[in-house]
């Protein structure tokens, strides 16, 4: 106790040589702290703030001038490194670094690659780099098909980028005797001499590149904002894991620029599905209902799905041009969002078939990326 009083004395004794009662000193205390957390404060915010800023075209330069100090700051010797990193400051430098590979959507979570492919992000800090990560192994780039995590290496730590992934193919030659594995897949158009139309870009109707495997595992992964690997799944072969799948970036990111359009016309999208998505050539040809497909059908190479919007989770398409009915009508105003895509963004010209209901399902529409534009109703096309 005698020791107690007599730090007491000695706090007090330091508090008045400051001129500060011990009150005022602890007072003082709790204003310091509140100040420094002020400033961390104000640091996440600016740093989130960038991704809100002007886009480099518009400021004509490479990156903002906030990007370039905070950035920059990131990587000082003295900086804290990205193990510090919150979330939000994390995912707002990933965003300017991904820019590109988010597509002209901005909305897409994954870059489908060759599997020897690495991202070529737009920026980097300097001293910074991307690594890829994948069943315990990083590396600096994809080595082999499957899912890999990206990660952003600053200073002496690495923190992976949780909204993007980069899905590394198999090659094309997996496909043995129609199978990949256990997975019955068929034989493509191409591989028995069969081409497409004339008008088509020579590359349109040639055989895959490769296979992205699906697992159960990895079903859910996210290939945007609003599309997993699972959507664009042939409805076959229910118990045969892991499956294979053809599917195209330029798709991904055609569908969700169309829904943005919708949006922006002040429809609520939240609730589109994919009724068939990618369809191995065996499926396309002999599997449930073929009426209606083509004989080379987009859904075969991956740039092709049939969708609907279904907000009220009844099964079927919503009334969208609000006529009291569910019709081909309701396709068709998807289907206009698709022509204002397409002339904002000829580079994803294709086709557009809306659809009327039929047994087992309501209306949809059709929309794929072929190269050259189409239309129709009904049955035909695919």
């Amino acid at each position: 106790m005698g020791s107690s009083l007599a730090r007491d004395a000695e706090s007090t004794a330091s508090a008045k040589r400051l001129g500060l009662s011990v009150r005022g000193e602890r007072a003082l205390n709790v204003v310091g702290t509140i100040v420094l957390c002020v400033f961390a404060v104000g640091w996440g915010v600016s740093i989130s703030t960038t991704h809100r800023l002007p886009s480099p075209a518009s400021a004509g330069g490479d990156v903002t001038s906030a990007t370039a100090e905070i950035t920059s700051s990131l990587t000082h010797e003295q900086a804290p490194t990205t193990a510090f990193l919150t979330d939000a400051a994390l995912n707002a430098i990933a965003n300017r670094i991904l820019a590109g590979a988010r597509g002209a959507s901005g909305k897409l979570k994954a870059a489908i690659e060759p599997s020897a492919t690495a991202l070529r992000p737009d920026v980097l800090p300097n001293g910074a780099s991307l690594a890829y990560a994948n069943a315990g192994h990083v590396e600096s780039r994809p080595t082999a098909a499957g899912i890999w995590s990206v990660l952003l290496n600053i200073g002496n730590a690495m923190r992976p980028i949780s909204t993007f992934n980069v899905i590394a193919m198999l090659p094309f030659s997996a496909k043995k005797n129609g199978r990949v594995g256990l997975y019955y897949i068929g034989t493509w158009p191409s591989e028995r001499g069969a081409v497409g139309p004339a008008k088509a870009p020579p590359s349109a109707y040639a055989t895959p590149s490769g296979f992205i495997e699906v697992t159960q595992a990895n079903a859910a992964t996210a290939v945007s904002e609003h599309f997993t690997l699972r959507d664009f799944l042939t409805h076959d072969q229910p118990n045969v894991w892991p499956k294979y799948i053809v599917l195209q970036q330029k798709l991904v990111d055609k569908l969700e620029l169309v829904l943005t359009d919708l949006s922006e016309h002040g429809y609520d999208t939240h609730g589109v599905k994919v009724m068939s998505g990618f369809r191995t050539p065996q499926y396309n040809h002999g599997g449930g209902n073929t009426a209606g497909r083509a004989n080379l059908s987009r859904h075969m190479y991956g740039d092709a799905a049939d969708i609907y919007i279904d907000n009220d989770g009844d099964g079927q398409m919503d009334d969208l041009d609000h006529d009291g009915k569910i019709s081909i009508g309701d396709a068709r105003v998807i289907e206009a969002a698709v022509d204002r895509v397409e002339s904002a963004h000829p580079e994803l010209v294709g086709g557009a078939g809306v659809y009327t209901a039929a047994p087992g399902h309501g209306p949809f529409i059709h929309i794929d990326v072929r190269g050259y534009r189409a239309r129709w109703m009904g049955t035909s096309g695919g």
